[in-house]
Parts: structure tokens; C-alpha cells; sequence
């Protein structure tokens, strides 16, 4: 065990535990953060995205000890009200299905964003691929990061 200090979604946490700990757990069962979902547990599918430094992580293969001092942004923490260009897109295109996946959807898509503010369809394509939606909603998550774009 170990004792690590995180800053996640602009606020500070203290909590023990193996430093081989996927971050993904320790947000959902440590500190209670469950927007963030488990798909796979081995980076293929995207449902546990978040960001390490402004980039589009999988959490569930990231250990704590990875981590280090850096910011990590959650689904909770990219804004307040929900009202993230990218979330306010996602509801006004009617992304969603069953949900499961939007979170990491969501959290990829504001990543792309915040490096390339006008992107085309390769580079959405390729900021995405990874991310699963089983639902097969893409057509609609690519319209809506170029709506998410326009908001800009």
C-alpha cells in the first residue's frame, strides 16, 4: 500500500492503496466518482476515458503510480452544469442510446477539441477510434463533436 495525493477534477484527494491499482477504481470505488465506466479493463473500448493533462487516457490500465502529480479530469469535472460544448452536442444531435459508452465518448471528443478546435472527418475519426459504442451511434458522434466544434 501506498499513500497517494490525486488532483482530480480540480480538487485534491488522499487515499491508500496499491500503487499497481488501476486509476479507473480507484475513482469508482475509492472515491466514489462513477461517471467513469468500466468496458474492458484492458484499453480497447473507451468507456473509462479521462483525462491526464488535458490528454484522453484509458483508466482502467493506468496505475495510480502512473499518475503522479498530474490533473486528471473526469466526466464530472468537465463542467459544472453539463454544459460543455461537447455535452450541450451530444444532446442536441441525440447522440445517446443506451449511454453505457458516452461518458469515454465524451471525454475522448473534448480532448480532440481542445488541440484541434475545427477538425475534419480523419482526424475525428482518428481521435476516436478506440472508443466503442455498441449501440453504433458514430454517424451521430461525429456530427455531434462538429456541432461541439461550431460552439466554439
Amino acid at each position: 500500500m501506498a499513500t497517494f495525493k490525486l488532483k482530480i477534477n480540480k480538487k485534491t484527494y488522499s487515499l491508500e492503496a496499491d500503487p499497481s491499482m488501476p486509476l479507473l477504481w480507484a475513482l469508482r470505488d475509492l472515491l466514489g466518482l462513477t461517471g467513469t465506466k468500466y468496458g474492458c479493463g484492458i484499453a480497447q473500448c473507451g468507456a473509462c476515458t479521462v483525462h491526464l493533462n488535458g490528454e484522453a487516457v484509458r483508466s482502467c490500465s493506468l496505475p495510480l503510480s502512473a499518475v503522479g502529480d498530474g490533473e486528471v479530469v473526469t466526466i464530472e469535472g468537465l463542467s459544472k452544469n453539463g454544459d460543455h460544448p461537447v455535452q450541450k452536442a451530444w444532446e442536441e444531435v441525440d447522440v445517446m442510446q443506451c449511454g453505457y459508452c458516452q461518458a469515454g465518448q465524451i471525454m475522448s471528443a473534448a480532448a480532440l477539441l481542445s488541440k484541434n478546435p475545427n477538425p475534419g472527418d480523419e482526424d475525428i475519426y482518428n481521435a476516436m477510434n478506440g472508443n466503442i459504442c455498441r449501440c453504433g451511434t458514430y454517424l451521430r458522434i461525429r456530427e455531434a463533436i462538429k456541432k461541439a466544434a461550431a460552439m466554439k
